[in-house]
Parts: structure tokens; sequence; C-alpha cells
């Protein structure tokens, strides 16, 4: 089936979006078996920290606008997993 859309849709068009011009049919049924083996994972929360970084490091973040700390935790987050698997 080909994608109804050319390109991602920005946000204002999904919230115009009606319920029933949405395609589900790619989304498998969360059935009583799903909900059954299912399991309940709070987020770990957050500490606030000093940390010192290098003043290009901090720019580089903020470069990319709102948000430059929930970016940064993202790529503590990836290197810790990687760490994790490396053993």
């Amino acid at each position: 089936m080909k994608p109804p859309y050319s390109r991602p849709l920005t946000q204002e068009e999904l919230l115009a979006l009606k319920d029933e011009d949405i395609d589900f049919s790619d989304i498998p049924e969360l059935d009583e078996e799903f909900f059954k083996n299912a399991l309940l994972v709070y987020p770990d929360g957050t500490t606030p920290v000093t940390l010192r970084v290098k003043r290009s490091v901090l720019e580089a973040f903020k470069a990319g606008g709102k948000g430059y700390q929930t970016r940064m935790n993202a790529v503590l987050e990836a290197y810790v997993r990687a760490m994790k698997k490396a053993g």
C-alpha cells in the first residue's frame, strides 16, 4: 500500500486529522494476551547536576534549539547502553 503522504506531516496537519482518516491497518490489535504479558515500566527520573562541558559541545547542542539538555541526556544515555552491551 502506498503511503498517502509524500512527506512527514507537520504538527498542525496531524492535529487536524480526523480519527477516521488515520490508517491503522499496519498496527496489530492489542488483545488480552498482550496485556496479560505486558510489564509496566516507569521511566527513570532525572537528577539536577552541575556538569562542566566544553563550550563547543554546549553551543552545538544549543544550536539545535529548545530541548538541548534533553538531547544531551539522550546522547549520554545511548553511551551508557553501548557500554553495558560491550560488557
